[in-house]
């Protein structure tokens, strides 16, 4: 981060952190050894497509490339922070097995899904899943060096430009057939409506463009993240700070409901694209619009540190459910919203959600994070712990991304109170 809000730290504060820190590097073990011990494939090679709530592998599920993408990523962003070489190679697996079996090596893009020998099975192109496609394998250059990854992930770049990119309007259409024609079921999931943009697939556009912008500072691919962030300000982000959900090809918004993870999710990726573009002369408003909807997102907090799934407006319902990916994401987003805001209660809110998830997530018995639980404090059931949208990515996430930014702030507050030693 680029921000100094939060000044100079107390000794309180530090402990903390350093206390938060250490607990998040043994969540983070927890999570990929769990990860290790029950997903390997050795039969079929890559990983198990599902297994359920309580923990009964299906070895004959199909394998998703959403789920292949962010196990890619997980371990290849973890390894920047455990340097265990077992992590690596679990990166090389996951990648590996991306290469030989979810790349369309005839139409270009990514399967949705293959069967659990490989074989192409739902072979739609879902815009989303070329996006995670993106992220993992830019991320697995960073620590591999693989030029095949780096080529598949600027080679998906180019191949959402070619066909999804609205030249007329902007942002992205969500889906295709196979061959990139026009598809009449564009949805993500069962629960998303049918229409031709999303919030979601244009925030994680956003965060696959971003990642491949480290490795490639590509100037066409710094013109898009500029645009996508320009497509948040001007249609996504509503005048509460709320993201609108689904759009027409003109950005007229067809929905109305508020997705609390999705708007605490996007606060912080917002602003990572933005810095990491150095985006000077827009900074400071991505950093009020990031504010903006961090703030709006607090709505959805529970007393518990929890933040319920959805409100619907039209029917003022809310749904009072609590998903693993939501707390995940507001664990990073508050933590943001403190880092540029330098408001405390923003850094209690990121430790609330976390001793939300070990109170009410974390399987003890097996490990990882159940899907959620319901407005009773049971656990969801017939809810994957692995699955197609069942992942490391939030989780992991969360644990690698505050270990990241607390090990720079530490470094930096260290750093200055050297210098300050000095001046005296």
């Amino acid at each position: 981060m680029i921000d100094n809000s939060t000044g100079s730290l107390s000794s309180e504060r530090v402990a903390r952190l350093v206390q938060f820190r250490q607990e998040l590097s043994q969540e983070l073990n927890d999570i990929l050894s769990y990860w290790i011990k029950n997903t390997y494939d050795a039969l079929n090679g890559g990983f198990i497509g599902r297994i359920d709530e309580n923990n009964v592998a299906y070895p004959n599920a199909p394998k998703g490339a959403v789920l292949n993408s962010r196990i890619l990523w997980s371990f290849s962003a973890a390894y920047t922070l455990t340097n265990d070489p077992e992590h690596l190679h679990l990166a090389r697996i996951a990648f590996n097995y991306f290469q030989a079996y979810f790349i369309d090596k005839e139409f270009g893009g990514v399967y949705w899904t293959v069967d659990p020998q490989g074989k192409p099975l739902d072979t739609k192109k879902q815009v989303y899943a070329l996006a995670f496609a993106i992220y993992g394998c830019a991320t697995y250059y960073e620590v591999s060096k693989s030029e095949a990854a780096k080529e598949i992930a600027i080679g998906l770049f180019n191949t959402i430009e070619e066909h999804s990119f609205d030249t007329v309007n902007t942002g992205y259409l969500e889906a295709f057939t196979r061959d990139w024609q026009p598809l009449d079921d564009l949805r993500l999931s069962a629960k998303d409506a049918n229409e031709k943009k999303t919030m979601n697939t244009h925030l994680h556009v956003l965060e696959a463009y971003t990642s491949l912008y480290r490795i490639w500072p590509n100037e066409k691919l710094k013109g898009r993240v500029d645009t996508l962030l320009d497509n948040f300000k001007q249609h996504i982000v509503d005048g509460s700070g709320h993201l609108r959900l689904f759009f027409d090809e003109r950005w007229n918004a067809k929905a109305d409901t508020i997705s609390f993870g999705h708007d605490i999710e996007a606060s912080w990726l917002l602003f990572d694209a933005a810095e990491l573009i150095n985006q000077a002369s827009g900074l400071a408003d991505v950093k009020r619009l990031s504010l903006h909807i961090a703030s709006a997102a607090q709505e959805g907090l529970d007393s518990d540190g929890g933040l319920w799934y959805e409100y619907e407006i039209f029917n003022q319902h809310l749904i009072k459910e609590k998903h693993w990916w939501v707390q995940a994401e507001a664990m990073v987003g508050f933590f943001n919203a403190w880092q540029l805001s330098g408001d405390g209660a923003y850094l209690e809110k990121s430790v609330d959600a976390w001793e939300f998830v070990k109170k009410s997530l974390k399987d003890q018995v097996h490990g990882e994070w159940f899907w959620g639980i319901t407005s009773t404090g049971s656990v969801m059931e017939k809810q994957d712990k692995v699955g197609v949208w069942k992942c490391p990515y939030h989780n992991s996430r969360a644990c690698i991304e505050i270990i990241h930014r607390i090990n720079k702030m530490l470094n930096q507050d260290r750093l200055s109170n050297v210098s300050s030693g000095m001046n005296h």
